[in-house]
């Protein structure tokens, strides 16, 4: 999703502005992703070693096989595409679903609390999680999995929440 563009899951009002969005980092897919591909290539070969003979029992499981590692790596690779977090000048959004989606939203003045976490290989591979804490809950509310660039990410929502606060305490 471009900043500006307005999926059908996303509603924006005329007053508010997009100012990050992402999906998870593409570690987030795996290794069914690669794996998947391999299997695919593995059948492809296969069917096409054992074609040269003409159709026979070997071609058939070799499209089968290139058949199962392609479903596997396109539904990786479709729940990746179809997982985003988007943070407006007042909400958080994050929706993830293929065939149903769950959407989750929450207005920026509930936010208490923020924390940023990644693990060593999080640090290397350039991703890690952005938790929100809301007033009146000891649990996370939202978590944004294997953000990429994190620290962009909680400073953008810090941004946000202090231009929020700013706002309410004019009023």
């Amino acid at each position: 999703m471009a900043l500006g563009s307005t999926p059908d899951w996303f509603h924006i009002s005329d007053d508010e502005d997009v100012v990050w969005e992402s999906r998870p980092h593409p570690v987030t897919m795996g290794t069914r992703l690669p794996v998947g591909i391999g299997i695919a290539i593995a059948g492809f070969l296969l069917a096409g070693w054992s074609g040269t003979d003409g159709v026979g029992t070997l071609t058939i499981l070799g499209v089968l096989v290139t058949i199962v590692g392609a479903a596997v790596a396109g539904a990786r690779y479709l729940v990746w595409t179809n997982t985003r977090y988007v943070i407006t000048s007042t909400e958080l959004y994050k929706k993830r679903g293929v065939v149903s989606r769950d959407v989750t939203q929450f207005r920026l003045e509930r936010v208490q609390n923020t924390s940023l976490r990644q693990s060593w290989i999080g640090r290397m591979l350039g991703y890690g999680d952005l938790t929100v804490y809301t007033a009146g809950s000891g649990e996370p509310e939202l978590t944004f999995e294997r953000v990429p660039s994190p620290e962009r990410a909680s400073s953008r929502l810090s941004d946000q929440l202090e231009a929020v606060a700013t706002d309410e305490s004019a009023v």
